[in-house]
């Protein structure tokens, strides 16, 4: 009897030592955060990740300073659009001093680190509200190449303009935002957000050409930059077909007196290929038919 008790309790202990070393099923693990699809995600980490990016500003904005004398010292160059020149009352280019026109965001202020916001919070479509709160920080960086050309530009008398789509009561902090960086900003009248009168010319919509219009009264302009067709002139027919008739008389204009700039995530281009269209199913159904595989 005394050998069958003690037999149950060295099987006992020895049961319990072995269940002591047997490894605990771990807990099951925690889902991964749902991470919301966003159609500018590549384009956003391109902007902000690739070294490519930084490479084609460099080249576009040294490519242009290289350029700026020859420009300056030839007193019929002119970069103004053919139409916007011939509708300035004094159409001749003597006696107006030289001029650059820039537009602003992502042509000489980054502001993908509000779109990597947008990305974040799961919010697909462009936040107006959001966007202007961003502008109010006055905090965007400069791109690479357009400090160094614009300082460049004014160091050698010629006057730096921006033409932004920018809201008209934004332009305080817009330029805060520009001075902060060290673009030279010399008045207010450097800079003209959408909005801004031009006695004699009605704008249409967001268009620029009254405010292209405005500089051509008392500048020679002699380069433009930007990241939209409507930086550089006026698209009546914002369809591809449209928009390659509005350029087509201005192809060798490109890399001589107007720079254009990559901008993936938004922009007029992309509304062309949506075709009109309003939801985000219907958008991205436009964007995939636009797609060619051959």
């Amino acid at each position: 009897m005394y050998k069958s008790i003690a037999f149950a309790c060295a099987a006992a202990l020895c049961l319990a030592g072995c269940a002591a070393q047997m490894p605990k099923t771990p807990p099951p693990a925690a889902a991964a955060p749902q991470l919301a699809a966003d159609d500018s995600l590549y384009a956003t980490l391109w902007q902000q990740g690739a070294l490519e990016h930084d490479l084609v500003y460099s080249e576009v904005y040294r490519d242009a300073q290289s350029k700026l004398l020859r420009a300056l010292h030839d007193p019929h160059w002119d970069a103004l659009p053919k139409s916007e020149r011939a509708a300035v009352r004094h159409g001749s280019l003597r006696g107006l001093k030289p001029a650059v026109v820039l537009d602003i965001d992502e042509t000489v202020l980054d502001n993908s680190p509000q779109q990597a916001r947008l990305i974040k919070s799961g919010k697909p479509e462009f936040d107006n509200d959001a966007f202007n709160a961003w502008i109010r920080e006055a905090d965007a960086k400069p791109l690479p190449g357009a400090l160094e050309f614009t300082r460049y530009a004014a160091a050698h008398g010629v006057r730096v303009i921006f033409i932004s789509n920018r809201p008209r009561d934004l332009t305080d902090a817009t330029i805060e935002n520009l001075k902060r960086d060290g673009f030279p900003i010399t008045s207010e009248g450097d800079v003209l957000n959408l909005g801004t009168p031009t006695p004699g010319c009605e704008a249409k919509g967001s268009n620029k050409g009254c405010r292209r219009e405005l500089v051509a009264r008392q500048y020679r302009v002699l380069m433009e930059f930007g990241d939209q067709l409507g930086d550089f002139l006026d698209v009546a027919d914002n369809t591809p077909q449209g928009r390659r008739a509005a350029i087509e008389p201005y192809r060798d204009w490109i890399g001589e007196r107007w720079f254009a700039l990559p901008n993936p995530v938004y922009g007029a281009w992309l509304n062309a290929l949506d075709d009109g269209a309003k939801t985000p199913h219907d958008k991205r159904a436009a964007e995939h038919a636009a797609l060619v595989t051959q």
